[in-house]
């Protein structure tokens, strides 16, 4: 029986290999030019414990029932993160039943009235492929009136690349570009036959070189924590830190609450913002509607 060849699994193992040099890996330098910039097919076969043939196979994307043996050994050889080696296990084990349409998400009432208790901080609620399912009135007035936009731009990843207003108060834009796309890459290894990730991403490819150059790079990333910078029209410059938080009944739905340091500018600015925004606001309640 043939199968077709796994793409995602080729790709993400030549953009593996691509980044690793001999000496990362513990190689002894070798004589003469180099023709690729990381390791060579045969290299990483040796570093695995497996046969030339065997890897060369599996880049193609054209071996079919690794074991896990083989893939913790790539793992291990390519040096992979836990992130990167979840998601290897994922792709190169894809599963074989017929996909399913995936329901239109909502925000259940429990959380939604969470998201509008919060007045102080921003907080938003985002779903599969990074879609906008909910926000407080502080962050649509540090974003976007997300609910005055059509439902297709309700989406961080469009927002960052194709809307000016957004793509300008990110001060670090490259980095949180880099880190969107490599979420919808992550994304897109549990939901390979997602087809409005394939929309989404077949549009931003056309229409921003610098999304369709990433894409390709294969990274993963998940968000959990961090800091973000940004500079406002209204209050200019702010520093926030972010928690990430998976809602228990939907893994897809993801809570994310701004902050800002006590007693920083960034709260005063913050507070600034908030009263220059309505909480009157009809709650932040958004529901993607299924294709088709």
């Amino acid at each position: 029986m043939s199968h077709e060849p796994n793409a995602e699994l080729r790709e993400f193992l030549r953009s593996r290999r691509a980044k690793i040099t001999p000496q990362e890996a513990g190689l002894p330098p070798h004589p003469g030019t180099r023709r690729v910039p990381g390791l060579r097919r045969e290299e990483v076969a040796q570093l695995a414990g497996v046969s030339v043939d065997y890897y060369v196979r599996l880049e193609r994307g054209r071996h079919t029932g690794v074991s896990e043996a083989v893939l913790d050994a790539l793992a291990r050889a390519l040096r992979l993160s836990d992130l990167e080696r979840t998601h290897l296990f994922r792709i190169a084990r894809p599963s074989r039943a017929r996909p399913r349409p995936l329901p239109p998400q909502r925000v259940r009432p429990g959380l939604q009235l969470l998201v509008d208790t919060l007045t102080h901080v921003p907080v938003l609620v985002l779903g599969r492929r990074l879609d906008v399912l909910a926000g407080n009135h502080l962050a649509r007035a540090l974003y976007t009136d997300f609910d005055a936009l059509p439902a297709r731009r309700r989406n961080m990843a469009w927002l960052l690349f194709l809307d000016e207003q957004v793509r300008a108060l990110h001060a670090d834009w490259e980095e949180a570009a880099r880190g969107t796309v490599a979420s919808l890459r992550l994304y897109a290894g549990r939901h390979a036959h997602d087809p409005a990730l394939a929309e989404l991403v077949g549009e931003l490819s056309l229409r921003d070189p610098d999304f369709r150059r990433w894409w390709a790079d294969h990274d993963v990333f998940q968000r959990t924590h961090g800091t973000k910078r940004y500079h406002h029209a209204l209050v200019g410059d702010l520093v926030l830190g972010y928690e990430s938080f998976t809602a228990t009944d939907d893994p897809g739905q993801t809570l994310g609450i701004y902050t800002a340091e006590p007693g920083s500018s960034s709260e005063e600015s913050l507070k600034l913002l908030a009263s220059w925004s309505s909480p009157s606001h009809r709650p932040g309640r958004f529901e993607v509607p299924p294709l088709g």
